[in-house]
């Protein structure tokens, strides 16, 4: 598969959205521990965030709202941000943020999560204080790619912690290796969706950045994950060949119909009126379905081709 550069705040955002309560569970484990089956874990509708926040708002925030059936934590926005370089990250942009949502959403359970790709440090807490009281104190989740040891998640049910596993920490050749055969075996027996498969296979080979040495190597060593990429892109293609054959049938019986109704028509004209010019023949076979329609139905009622061709449908 060839590589891309990555869109990262972009293919995060798509990861969350695509598997929220993977997400959760493993970028706020913290926050995770009630989210059985019976909670409603729905992505807030971007035009609701853009008209409501405004310049607060970027199309790459992602929060999560949850909802339990019995109301006792009504909801629980997690606000997700992605940054891909430490330092455009700003701490009071995000407190702007989430006091947005939680006014917004009329809840104060709000759980900010942002996700770094490097391993550098960045500021955790914010406090506003006087000399004699502390006003606001603020802090998030956070999880940093670069820090976090791919060993750790190598064999994990989570599929967002085995895609992610190219990103994580890890030292030579070997080990980048292992990292994406690893994430490949957890797409193919976590992801049962085709489409799916597809996606976050171009997310693996993209974030795992092998050059054609490295190729080579992987093909060598791990022979059943390379038929696992080279059979997710293979079945993709038969599948697009087989949609591309369905409805192309489907165009063709609809082209097909078409042109019965406008030789069906042209022959009742040609019986009452007699021979008809090119013109006619040509505005017929142009017609659409309703009009077509349309005509048919004055056949019997006018006085003459031009009569029939020229009414409004």
């Amino acid at each position: 598969m060839s590589q891309e550069t990555p869109d990262y705040d972009q293919d995060f955002k798509n990861l969350i959205v695509d598997y929220p309560r993977e997400a959760i569970a493993f970028f706020a484990s913290q926050e995770a521990v009630r989210l059985d089956e019976s909670v409603r874990v729905l992505p807030i509708r971007q035009e609701q965030l853009k008209e409501r926040l405004r310049h607060h708002y970027r199309a790459l925030d992602t929060p999560l709202q949850i909802e339990w059936p019995n109301g006792e934590r009504e909801v629980l926005a997690f606000a997700f941000e992605e940054e891909t370089q430490t330092e455009r990250f700003d701490i009071h942009r995000l407190i702007h943020y989430c006091t947005d949502l939680s006014q917004m959403l009329g809840t104060t359970r709000i759980v900010p999560v942002v996700i770094f790709l490097s391993a550098r440090p960045v500021p955790t807490r914010l406090e506003l204080a006087g000399d004699q009281h502390t006003y606001l104190s603020f802090q998030y989740l956070y999880w940093q790619a670069g820090a976090e040891p791919y060993r750790q998640h190598r064999d994990s049910p989570n599929i967002v912690a085995r895609l992610c596993l190219p990103l994580m920490h890890w030292e030579g050749t070997d080990e980048k290796l292992e990292a994406r055969a690893s994430a490949l075996q957890g797409l193919e027996t976590l992801e049962p969706d085709p489409k799916k498969r597809l996606k976050y296979a171009d997310f693996v080979d993209n974030y795992a950045q092998l050059d054609d040495n490295e190729q080579e190597l992987f093909r060598q060593r791990y022979p059943e994950e390379e038929a696992i990429m080279t059979g997710i892109v293979s079945r993709s293609r038969q599948e697009g060949r087989q949609e591309g054959l369905q409805e192309g049938r489907q165009e063709g019986r609809q082209e097909g119909r078409l042109e019965g109704e406008a030789k069906m028509l042209a022959r009742m004209l040609e019986r009452r009126f007699g021979p008809l010019n090119d013109q006619q023949l040509e505005r017929i076979r142009s017609a659409d379905e309703q009009t077509l329609w349309a005509w048919s139905d004055r056949v019997f009622q006018a006085d003459s081709v031009d009569e029939v061709l020229d009414s409004q449908s």
